[in-house]
């Protein structure tokens, strides 16, 4: 691995610099590769479940292939421990290579692994231990990518950042969308469900070692000065004295994530497994919701930057509570219900999932933030974003789909109590 160095790039006021773009580029990257990476898992759980988990009923081999979706997510606040603690101590640069290679790397192991007719019950142990690599990875990547690419620009862009770390993250989504619509298109249902559900997961490891590669020249944001008076002591000592900003985080990022993977992943599971849609429309319904998510995270960055983002935040968190409600017009089976609850909840959910990560950084000072803006994203994601899809496959199974809003409006209102708390107690450490 080439160290470039630990100076910090010369900021400008106004325009982003080279050094700026190129560092936006292979962070913003590394976000889109992320969420292609869940996504895909989430969208494939339906082909995926029979593969790993055979069972005579689709739903019940869904549910167990989302929950190995879980897993993953119940790892990621180890991921923000270990791996934002190392981030505080040795800087952003190192951990963000390697938690890209991460990826990489179990995402190719799990295109490539043998099904439960081949190997039995080490496919699923196989496919068990990679989601939970991947845990620990992603405990880190978000967080730190969004935290590293704020401390990159220049003070006042915020909102640009937002908006362009957001743009990458619904690329992400769109790419997840496109490719799977494609596969199934040309090989139709039988083929994905035998084997070429595994052609998504190559093109993203493949995505993965790209990614790598042009973070090699990643500017490093800590300067020496910094990394020489931090030690993993005096870093959790700042997180315990923003306890108020970490909790404040796991609900910022909780809701959002519960909400966005109800959109993503959790009604394209029910539409295809309990409902029993066309999985070549529902792949082409949730590659156009992902058209509007980039557009959109795009609009609301341009529309952000050089603006309070606290006031944004708080208003487009409290839109969600009536917005997240659109869900129960799609109770029965019906491709045209279908699009209607997944693109009408598509507005307020792009402002939110382009504010909430820029937002949370707001509330961790730079010492301790890679561990501090980590811990609070991981266990927010674990536990509400993790079990969003399979909490609401289920309740759909049971007939309880009206609770699934309601506990997503709970969320968003805590969410934005805790949010306010902590900033009248602590301020904001970026931006207003």
């Amino acid at each position: 691995m080439v160290d470039i160095g630990v100076t910090r790039p010369t900021r400008d006021r106004t325009r982003f610099t080279p050094v700026v773009r190129r560092g936006l580029l292979g962070l913003g990257l590394g976000n889109a590769l992320e969420w292609y990476d869940w996504m895909i898992f989430g969208l494939l759980s339906a082909f995926i479940g029979p593969s790993f988990f055979p069972s005579s009923d689709p739903v019940t081999a869904t549910l167990g292939a989302l929950s190995v979706f879980a897993v993953g997510f119940a790892f990621r606040p180890l991921g923000g421990i270990l791996l934002g603690t190392l981030a505080d101590r040795v800087g952003r640069r190192r951990v963000m290579l390697l938690s890209i290679a991460m990826i990489a790397v179990t995402t190719l192991i799990i295109a490539i692994t043998p099904d439960y007719d081949q190997i039995g019950v080490w496919a699923g142990v196989i496919l068990l231990a990679c989601r939970i690599v991947q845990g620990i990875s992603t405990g880190i990547e978000a967080p730190l990518s969004t935290a590293h690419a704020v401390e990159l620009a220049p003070e006042g862009r915020e909102g640009a950042v937002a908006g362009i770390m957001s743009v990458y993250v619904n690329v992400g989504i769109l790419l997840a969308s496109l490719v799977s619509f494609f596969c199934s298109l040309a090989l139709g249902a039988e083929a994905m469900g035998e084997w070429g559900w595994r052609l998504p997961f190559i093109v993203g490891a493949l995505f993965g070692f790209v990614v790598l590669y042009l973070r090699r020249t990643l500017p490093e944001t800590m300067r020496p000065d910094e990394l020489a008076r931090t030690s993993t002591k005096s870093v959790w000592q700042g997180v315990r004295r923003n306890w108020l900003g970490v909790l404040a985080i796991i609900f910022v990022v909780g809701a959002v994530q519960a909400y966005s993977y109800a959109w993503n992943t959790g009604l394209p599971s029910a539409a295809r497994s309990s409902f029993g849609e066309d999985p070549t429309a529902v792949f082409g319904l949730t590659t156009l919701l992902g058209l509007i998510m980039v557009a959109g995270s795009w609009l609301v960055g341009r529309l952000v930057d050089g603006r309070p983002m606290s006031t944004w935040f708080i208003v487009a968190r409290l839109l969600a509570i009536p917005s997240v409600f659109l869900m129960l017009g799609y109770t029965q089976p019906g491709i045209g219900g279908f699009a209607l609850v997944l693109l009408g909840g598509s507005i307020v959910l792009v402002v939110n999932m382009t504010l909430y990560n820029v937002v949370a950084t707001s509330l961790m000072p730079k010492a301790s933030r890679g561990a501090g803006v980590s811990l609070g994203y991981g266990i927010g994601v674990a536990l509400f974003g993790g079990t969003a899809s399979y909490l609401l496959v289920w309740l759909q199974s049971i007939g309880l789909s009206w609770i699934f809003p309601v506990y997503v409006a709970v969320l968003s209102a805590i969410s934005v109590l805790l949010y306010l708390l902590a900033r009248r107690r602590n301020g904001l450490y970026v931006g207003k």
